[in-house]
């Protein structure tokens, strides 16, 4: 008697949608995730990448940019890691990441290298020769893949350890950058005050604050920037940077405010000023202060240009704890309001006015003028009657902008461009969102109690739409949601990002207004504050502090700072088009797409991972790309050839109604890699009984 053999079946899983917990087993679509850990959906929804990782940043150049060199030797007495060599005649040095002496010839990995090492010199570790060289330094010529990708790494950790935390104690307060310098702060030593640094090539400087000097106008000369004014009396001299005017003017000569200097010579007293010889032209009660601030607080910021001219943009910031301020990268002035605690919580620049919020209260400054909050040059106050979170300007209709006031449990919308015409409107009463979690693409995304919310930039009928997004991971927002802690964009990556304060987060990838995908993620260190921010050349950088005080740059490099990235995804449970059959799985294929060497381990579930039945084991998987290009392969069973992969067949050899595929990573030195879905080939067998 012949048997007939089933003929072979396929599914093709596509890797998209996300994580996803809620939707039921049988209504899930394939390629969903119902576990997931440091893995991002793909642009236009295209597959799952491991993510980036990040190293940290203090102005010197990127850890992962570092290079290493083979260098051959004859070791006549001893190398070891971390040495100095120096090669006699030619001079050179360089620093060493690997001994390798299994190899023939023997060879050093160096790093750090000045001048040129030849081919015949005596190599030194503190003036005793090890060794010779046997050859010139051959740059990234490590003899495989692994090698490489391992050489790189040791590299980057070298240059790491010259990178230090932003000096000070405790959690870094706020980050931000101006004109490609960023700026950090976090308190001194003692933590009896906040200070201020700026990113160099040579790591973290101080910005000293300078000065203020309160005046009154003493006649009708316009006091201006770089102008020096003298004391009448002490003859104490400085030389103005910035004129911090709130009330009146020089024409009028009732000009009122305070000047803004870095350091003075003598003691100013209560007396006249002059400045060359224009006499009497204001008058000071007492000498200067020095700016300084109160420890603690949560920095926000914003960029803005009250002048109308190109480069010009400033920095306006706030943090709960001092008064707000401006700061241009050099002069930094503090703005005064007419609050009796001038301590704002949030900041925004819309319409040509300076908001800052002080509890439930919205004040504004006069039309660009951001020192200056008296109701009689445009200054208002709005009440909102909760707590604001938050501002985002929002398009609104005939091209003028609208501003979203976000409370805790409410959302206001204020129409209008000034004072003349300002009308504030309750938009939403029964959500509102959480601080610092507030964020704009090409629609306003936050996250409140219920999840995360779209307000959406599309006018309707003269209203604003809104939607939740992330009901698919609700049992995750509903553990996570009140731990929110900072938030970004990624503009590359068309993604919305939330971290918590449990260093987990989740990194919600959009397609125009519409979401395709949510990741939950999880770091070795807390994110703090965090911003993405363009260059002034368009290319983005993502920078956020920590609470070790040391400022990390994201999606960089194939480390979280030198240690592993423990990445896996696991699919939902597929039931290959027929649900209560039992399928007799043959093997599998999955298309990847990458530009470097990495490694993963393979495993599969059968039948809900039923001790029942015999499950296969798991299988390690080498992924060498050494070009970019889109192919299929099966694990453990290929062939590159520099141009396509071969893909062949990997036995599953199991029985079951369902499979679930798990791939997972966990190293520093391997690079992302694109999967983009999954071939599965079975055979029928029977039906459940």
């Amino acid at each position: 008697m012949r048997f007939q053999l089933a003929k072979p079946e396929f599914d093709y899983l596509p890797f998209q949608g996300g994580y996803d917990t809620e939707t039921r087993p049988w209504n899930v679509k394939g390629g969903k995730l119902r576990e997931a850990q440091n893995y991002e959906v793909g642009i236009n929804n295209q597959g799952y990448i491991d993510i980036q990782g990040y190293e940290i940043f203090d102005g010197q150049a990127a850890p992962s940019s570092a290079g290493y060199s083979i260098l051959d030797v004859t070791i006549t007495g001893e190398f070891s890691v971390a040495d100095t060599i120096t090669q006699l005649t030619s001079g050179a040095t360089a620093v060493v990441l690997a001994v390798v002496t299994s190899e023939t010839p023997n060879y050093l990995v160096i790093t750090k290298i000045t001048g040129t090492f030849d081919a015949t010199n005596d190599l030194q570790v503190s003036a005793s020769t090890e060794g010779t060289s046997l050859s010139l330094a051959g740059a990234s010529a490590a003899s495989t893949p692994n090698l490489h990708s391992q050489y790189n790494n040791l590299a980057a950790d070298e240059f790491r350890s010259d990178i230090s935390a932003v000096p000070g104690s405790g959690a870094i307060l706020g980050i931000y950058m101006l004109d490609d310098v960023w700026y950090a702060f976090r308190n001194n030593a003692g933590a009896t005050a906040a200070d201020l640094y700026k990113s160099t090539s040579s790591g973290w400087s101080q910005v000293a604050l300078g000065r203020e000097l309160s005046f009154t106008s003493g006649g009708t000369y316009v006091i201006a920037e770089g102008d020096t004014i003298t004391g009448a009396t002490s003859s104490a001299t400085a030389v103005i940077t910035r004129i911090a005017l709130e009330s009146g003017s020089f024409s009028g000569g009732d000009a009122a405010g305070r000047l803004i200097f870095a350091s003075q010579t003598g003691t100013f007293q209560s007396e006249n000023l002059n400045v060359g010889g224009n006499l009497n032209v204001s008058t000071i009660a007492g000498d200067s202060s020095a700016i300084t601030l109160v420890a603690g607080g949560r920095y926000e910021f914003v960029r803005d240009n009250f002048g109308g001219e190109a480069g010009t943009l400033k920095i306006y910031g706030c943090d709960s704890v001092n008064r707000g301020f401006e700061f241009d990268g050099t002069v930094f002035v503090p703005i005064n309001t007419t609050m009796t605690t001038d301590k704002p919580t949030h900041v925004i620049v819309h319409a040509r006015h300076l908001f800052f919020a002080f509890a439930g209260s919205a004040q504004h400054s006069g039309t660009g003028t951001p020192y200056i909050f008296s109701p009689i040059f445009g200054a208002s106050e709005l009440a909102t009657g909760d707590i604001i979170t938050g501002f985002m300007t929002e398009p609104g209709s005939e091209g003028n902008d609208t501003l979203g006031i976000y409370n805790r449990n409410r959302i206001s919308v204020l129409y209008g461009t000034s004072t003349s015409d300002w009308t504030l409107t309750k938009y939403r009463k029964e959500t509102g969102a959480f601080a610092h979690s507030i964020q704009q693409m090409e629609q306003t995304m936050y996250i409140d109690d219920r999840g995360i919310t779209t307000f959406s930039t599309v006018q309707a009928f003269g209203n604003f739409q809104q939607a939740t997004v992330s009901r698919h991971i609700q049992s995750f927002i509903n553990a996570k949601a009140r731990l929110v802690n900072a938030s970004c964009i990624a503009r590359t990556k068309n993604q919305f990002r939330l971290f918590f304060s449990d260093k987990t987060g989740l990194y919600v990838t959009t397609e125009g207004t519409k979401v395709v995908g949510l990741m939950p993620i999880l770091f070795n260190d807390k994110v703090e504050c965090i911003a993405s921010l363009e260059r002034n050349d368009g290319i983005e950088e993502i920078i956020f502090g920590s609470s070790d005080g040391k400022v990390y740059q994201l999606d960089k490099g194939t480390s979280f700072d030198g240690d592993n990235i423990e990445a896996f995804m696991k699919l939902h449970y597929a039931f290959s088009k027929s649900i209560r059959w039992i399928k007799n799985y043959l093997d599998l294929t999955i298309e990847a797409e990458g530009d470097g060497y990495s490694e993963f381990n393979l495993s599969t579930e059968l039948g809900y991972n039923s001790t029942n039945i015999s499950q296969p084991s798991s299988q390690n998987l080498v992924l060498d790309f050494r070009a970019t290009v889109w192919d299929s392969f099966v694990w453990d069973s290929f062939v590159w050839d520099g141009v396509s992969l071969s893909p062949a067949s990997t036995k599953i050899e199991g029985s079951a109604e369902n499979i679930s595929i798990t791939i997972r990573k966990n190293s520093d030195h391997f690079l992302p890699i694109h999967l983009t879905g999954v071939m599965l080939r079975y055979a029928f067998r029977r039906q459940l009984r």
